[in-house]
């Protein structure tokens, strides 16, 4: 159970004459997809299911970017989809790990309040987190917070021990390898171009076909929106994605030395990112980072990454510009923060300050699909929805990937459901 995430598929949708057919096709075979194929067939044994992702290779997008942290449900707000999934999927996920022998290490994370300016949002995080049931959540002082990490300096701190990390492609793999032993199909390489209905199925199209099915699941991430559209939900009340690229630095080997575990900001619980933290890898490096800017491609991993059509989707959605008129000073700031490497690092030294601009060079990055409502909110929650064919999974940026399970649990109850399957 240890293939690469990235292995193309072997098989082919089952074939009526000249026209494949499956039960449900799931879109995407990112993370989500595959754990919503697997808690399926794992409630519907023998079911007909095709997952068609339109890359060569599974996981490539979100679940390949992925940081690797294991949340533990600290920032959530309590009652959320996301407070629950979180908490369930950890659980699930840790021991589908365990099951898997894939590696999860807990190095904790440690959430530092450095100025008194920040304890009410401290308070607030506290607050949500020991309504969230955090295992293990304890206040610490200085004295305490250097004896998890020696090198951080900060007033007072939450420390969540069970906070863990793994390698989420390791994981996609593994989903992947229990869908296909439970008889789905995983054809990659076959984009969905659109959906259109026909009497009681629907027909997907691809390049290399169509695709004909009794329900549909989308779990497309970065293209969610688009995807639902193909489906005939358009209008105001379907948020548009926008997408955040994040860039990150990694620590030098003699610098790695000075972050143990997980270090983290406390958040301005205005907006849904967490702050430039860092993040120690289960492969031993350290992520610094990630940084919040407008992408100008949806997959576009470098700066100078352009796709007009997305471009131009984000920036003439009403909901963008209301957003940017309300954020633009804290926009500014990160796109500052993106193009030099000193402001980048001063927002690193405010909790480690022995780190300097020779402990960093510049690493990966990833593309959060955030969805955004018209009225320019930035949708925090999970957001999953669909008509009585379709499941469409709206928004799932983090903790998507530890949710990963609860989220496939909560599709897989509502499509058998919802399709009477």
């Amino acid at each position: 159970m240890t293939a690469t995430a990235t292995r193309p598929a072997t098989h082919s949708p089952e074939r009526d004459g000249a026209t494949e057919r499956a039960d449900i096709v799931v879109i995407g075979g990112g993370i989500i997809g595959l754990a919503t194929a697997y808690r399926l067939l794992q409630a519907r044994p023998g079911l007909r299911i095709t997952i068609l992702e339109k890359e060569a290779r599974l996981a490539t997008h979100q679940t390949g970017h992925n940081s690797g942290v294991v949340h533990a449900g600290l920032y959530y707000a309590p009652g959320s989809l996301k407070a629950r999934l979180c908490r369930e999927g950890k659980t699930a996920l840790e021991a589908f790990c365990e099951a898997h022998e894939i590696p999860i290490e807990r190095t904790g994370k440690l959430v530092v309040a450095v100025a008194a300016d920040e304890l009410p949002r401290f308070r607030a995080l506290k607050e949500r987190a020991t309504a969230n049931g955090v295992e293990g959540l304890e206040e610490v002082g200085a004295e305490r917070m250097h004896e998890i990490e020696p090198h951080v300096v900060g007033i007072r701190a939450l420390w969540s021990p069970r906070t863990g990390i793994v390698d989420y492609l390791r994981v996609a793999a593994a989903y992947a390898d229990e869908v296909r032993t439970r008889g789905a199909t995983i054809e990659t390489s076959r984009e969905v171009t659109g959906i259109t209905e026909r009497g009681t199925e629907l027909v997907l199209s691809t390049p290399r076909g169509d695709v004909v099915a009794r329900n549909v699941i989308a779990c497309a991430g970065l293209q969610a929106d688009r995807v639902s559209a193909m489906t005939g939900e358009r209008g105001r009340d379907v948020p548009r994605i926008v997408p955040f690229r994040g860039d990150y630095y990694t620590l030098t080997p003699e610098a790695r030395s000075l972050v143990r575990g997980l270090i983290y900001p406390v958040a301005d619980p205005r907006f849904p990112f967490l702050g430039i933290h860092l993040t120690r890898r289960i492969d031993g490096n350290v992520l610094a980072g990630p940084n919040a800017v407008l992408a100008f491609a949806r997959e576009g991993y470098r700066r100078r990454d352009v796709s007009v059509r997305d471009l131009a989707s984000a920036v003439a959605y009403p909901g963008f510009l209301r957003m940017a008129a309300r954020f633009w000073r804290m926009g500014a700031t990160e796109m500052w923060r993106d193009w030099s490497k000193g402001a980048f690092l001063k927002a690193l030294q405010v909790f480690v300050p022995e780190l300097r601009s020779e402990h960093l060079v510049f690493g990966p990055s990833g593309v959060r699909a955030q969805a955004l409502a018209w009225d320019g909110s930035l949708i925090d929650d999970f957001q999953l929805g669909g008509s009585a064919r379709v499941l469409h999974v709206r928004n799932a940026p983090s903790p998507a990937a530890t949710s990963s399970l609860a989220i496939g649990r909560v599709l897989s109850e509502e499509a058998i459901s919802r399709f009477g399957l």
